[in-house]
């Protein structure tokens, strides 16, 4: 399409153009890109998913299919880097060969680039420690097999190469891998073990979030195993074993059985835990001090067979000192 043809003008970091003829019956995530062909698609998927692109003044999905006249404004993805800048970021490895890595990912760290978050992610550490890595994730996940939330610590495989790569996402996706979290919930859990089975999608109007959900086209299906392992006044430490990997599954799964996780700011769990929040009485308590300041979940344990011997293999990551520590502190004034 020439200039000259296009049906679209550009202001600032805004735009609006309307749907020709020829246009008509196009996905509103491809017209985007036949627009405005330096914005990938997957960057066009995301703005609108996340409102930032209106179809005559309504929000509405990437595969929203074009009438003639539609009008269509919003606002131009943020640019993202063409390439992952290595960082010298210390990372504690659990294993390592010539074919995978494991690593024991630290709270505040993020996995890879995406939205505002170009640079030192798990990505930038990884493409400095290791001169090759797979591909099969995209350019701005290398290596990336799977991935844990920014503030959940612990166990994470990653791909050396793509036969590696794609291996490892078999075993994901047949649910052959074992994996084991730990996490401290609000409350008291009555059950010793259940499973937790819901449907899942994105919140429609906070994009962070998940929510739980009817069976609908754009759920996914979620199961979670839980087993108590010590209960106090006021909490339960918890072992959960994911049957499925859908984002913040864990997190939104102990909201919705109204035990949410400690210091889960997005699902109810509050946004820290201080000590004095664990004494009954204050009279001759002194020295506050936080205990924890982000969701008390960690990636425990992770076992997977070997893409290439094929042997069995388990890695495990002890708690971090955050949660050994608010641990502690629950058994020490909570009995």
């Amino acid at each position: 399409m020439t200039e000259s043809e296009k049906t679209s003008v550009q202001q600032g970091n805004s735009f609006q153009g309307t749907v020709s003829e020829e246009q008509v019956d196009l996905r509103v995530d491809r017209w985007l890109v036949a627009e405005f062909a330096e914005h990938s698609r997957s960057q066009w998927q995301r703005s609108v998913s996340a409102g930032l692109v209106q179809v005559n003044g309504q929000t509405v999905k990437p595969s929203h299919r074009l009438r003639r006249g539609d009008l269509i404004s919003g606002q131009y993805p943020d640019h993202q880097p063409t390439e992952i800048v290595p960082t010298a970021i210390d990372l504690n490895f659990i294993y390592e060969d010539e074919h995978l890595a494991v690593v024991d990912k630290p709270a505040n760290l993020i996995v890879h680039p995406g939205k505002a978050n170009y640079s030192g992610t798990l990505a930038n550490a990884l493409v400095h420690h290791f001169a090759t890595l797979s591909k099969t994730g995209g350019e701005h996940r290398p290596g990336i097999v799977h991935r844990l939330d920014r503030d959940t610590t612990g166990v994470i495989v990653i791909a050396r190469n793509n036969a590696v790569h794609e291996k490892l996402s078999k075993q994901f996706e047949n649910r052959t891998v074992e994996k084991e979290y730990r996490a401290i919930a609000c409350g008291e859990i009555n059950f010793d073990s259940d499973y937790i089975e819901t449907y899942i999608r994105p919140h429609v109007r906070i994009r962070e979030r998940m929510v739980v959900c009817s069976e609908d086209p754009e759920a996914r299906y979620a199961s979670t195993y839980y087993e108590v392992l010590e209960r106090f006044r006021g909490f339960t430490y918890l072992k959960l074993l994911p049957k499925t990997g859908r984002t913040h599954q864990l997190r939104v799964h102990m909201q919705h059985i109204k035990f949410p996780i400690v210091a889960d700011r997005l699902y109810g769990g509050h946004a820290k835990l201080m000590l004095s929040s664990l004494i009954e009485s204050k009279e001759h308590f002194e020295g506050d001090r936080l205990l924890i300041s982000r969701q008390a979940l960690h990636a425990h344990r992770l076992c997977i067979d070997h893409p290439v011997t094929g042997k069995r293999m388990e890695f495990v990551s002890p708690l971090p000192e955050d949660m050994q520590n608010t641990l502690d502190a629950i058994q020490e004034n909570c009995r």
